[in-house]
């Protein structure tokens, strides 16, 4: 007998089967392989796929798969790592011209405690590099084309808030836009490398 078909012509597809432990620590293992994820990021994961799909046994009263358990495995075997996660997104984010706000606020999103945030914090070297990072991608500031309008006061007060959304501080985002060159910017970002490689 021929199964039914949709109004589509294809078969329904099955729902996923429900989960156990195994199959759920098998889907964990298959993001982690695929993807640098914080400790938080598996544990939404597999909050996740046990919404959509269920536990196994839910009929029969055994309890969910214990998502905290098999996160904290995860940590103490090294499949995740948030001090190595932090350090690269947050420098991810830096070199796409994010500032040190919306690095924190990524972090935080993705579950890294606050202790952590603040190790990763990005330097005033990294901050600077980060603004010019963002007017170079954005063309604003020395980096607007000809015919921007940037003398306008509307366009610089757009300009400003562009930088100001993308996480810069107001000091580093008017620094930027009262560049005349992107030379300016590099002997700005210089001199915060030559005051950070004097300190102790």
């Amino acid at each position: 007998m021929d199964r039914p078909q949709s109004p589509s012509g294809r078969r329904p597809r099955r729902p996923p089967a429900p989960l156990d432990s195994a199959r759920l620590e098998e889907l964990a293992l298959a993001y982690v392989g695929r993807f640098a994820v914080s400790a938080g990021r598996l544990r939404a994961y597999c909050r996740r796929k046990l919404r959509e799909r269920g536990h196994a046994g839910a009929e029969e009263g055994i309890p969910a798969p214990d998502v905290e358990a098999l996160v904290a495995r995860f940590v103490a075997s090294g499949y995740v790592d948030d001090a190595g996660y932090a350090r690269v997104r947050a420098s991810g984010l830096l070199r796409r011209g994010y500032g040190a706000r919306r690095v924190g606020e990524a972090l935080r999103v993705d579950g890294i405690g606050e202790d952590l945030r603040a190790d990763v914090a990005p330097g005033e070297t990294a901050r600077r590099e980060a603004a010019a990072a963002c007017a170079r991608r954005r063309r604003l500031g020395p980096y607007a084309r000809a015919d921007a309008g940037g003398d306008d006061p509307r366009d610089r007060n757009k300009q400003l808030a562009a930088l100001l959304r993308a996480g810069h501080d107001i000091a580093h985002a008017r620094h930027v836009l009262a560049a005349a060159t992107p030379d300016e910017l590099e002997d700005w970002i210089a001199q915060a490398r030559e005051e950070e490689g004097e300190s102790p």
